[in-house]
């Protein structure tokens, strides 16, 4: 009985408002055969993912040589990378294995809050890791006084805490919205433009909050990002020798490749507007960048490292990476 997902609470006015208690996520749409592979694919690319940026945490924890702010950093992103692809990821999997594709209302928002607080955190360690390579290029005399263990820890911890606390207050917000039905959100995650779709009563102060709020962490952590590169080129361009300055460039070349994959999906979604794209289409976005830029890291970073190469060898037992040209 398609009630039974109702709940009905009589509100003082006496109206009768219908209380979703779970959502449906649709998720991709396709044949049978396009549902397999789809879960083939995602289910190895989640495979990687982890197997990768633990590899990378397990070389940055077991070789000292990698007990530096910059491979520390390295460490805290690709843990982060595995919490963010894997509060998406699993109940993805878990939905084209169900028939019924629900998850319950404080399942939905859990998962919007971890999503978003681990993506937040993804921001701020990219903004501080632009940072670290600043200080390594452009002050590299001032740079073991500047960027010293406890300030490096601050740093993490800041990223982490800070991640965390950003988002909440949106999020509850929006948890107190009444939903009274549909309940299906033409999406793989509960997020946060779906879930707006879904209430029954207009909150354009919300909506106004969560779209500065996404515009400050995007831009507020972009900007430095740019800054600090845009001073880290034009020092390099002043290094005399074309081998100092291939090496700052592959240096952060990597970082770069990084971000530009990362906040240009994010762009997409959450800065330009997007009610007018179709709803695979911002499947698709969101899939860019939460799975595929996580899957991506590892190689990103170890393909432009010789020591992160060499130390990932031996980390996966003897496994073969494939030389960069």
């Amino acid at each position: 009985m398609e009630d039974e997902r109702m709940n009905f609470v009589l509100e003082s006015n006496r109206s009768i408002i219908h209380t979703v208690t779970e959502f449906v996520l649709l998720g991709f749409s396709g044949n049978m055969e396009m549902q397999n592979l789809l879960f083939s694919l995602i289910l190895v690319a989640y495979i990687m993912t982890l197997l990768g940026n633990g590899a990378i945490v397990c070389a940055v924890k077991w070789d000292k040589q990698f007990h530096t702010p910059m491979y520390i950093l390295l460490g805290n992103f690709a843990f982060l990378e595995i919490w963010y692809v894997s509060s998406t990821v699993p109940n993805m999997l878990a939905n084209f294995l169900s028939e019924t594709k629900t998850i319950s209302f404080s399942g939905c928002f859990f998962q919007f809050y971890s999503f978003f607080s681990l993506g937040n955190t993804e921001c701020f360690f990219l903004s501080v890791m632009a940072y670290d390579r600043y200080l390594a290029i452009c002050r590299p005399l001032h740079y073991p006084t500047i960027m010293t263990g406890w300030v490096c820890a601050a740093l993490i911890s800041a990223c982490w805490v800070g991640g965390f606390l950003y988002y909440p207050v949106p999020i509850v917000l929006i948890s107190q919205l009444p939903f009274c039905g549909p309940n299906i959100i033409d999406h793989f995650v509960c997020e946060q433009g779906p879930l707006l779709a879904l209430i029954c009563v207009p909150a354009p102060n919300i909506k106004l909050i969560c779209y500065t709020l996404n515009s400050m962490i995007i831009f507020g952590s972009l900007l430095p990002i740019l800054g600090s590169y845009a001073l880290v080129l034009r020092a390099v361009l002043r290094v005399p020798s074309g081998a100092g300055r291939r090496k700052a460039f592959s240096t952060c070349g990597s970082h770069l490749m990084v971000v530009s994959l990362f906040y240009g999906t994010l762009m997409v979604m959450y800065v330009t507007p997007t009610s007018g794209n179709a709803a695979e289409m911002q499947k698709i976005v969101t899939l860019m960048y939460s799975v595929v830029t996580p899957l991506l890291n590892p190689l990103i970073y170890s393909l432009r490292n010789k020591d992160m190469k060499n130390a990932l060898r031996k980390v996966l037992g003897g496994l073969k990476i494939s030389q960069s040209s």
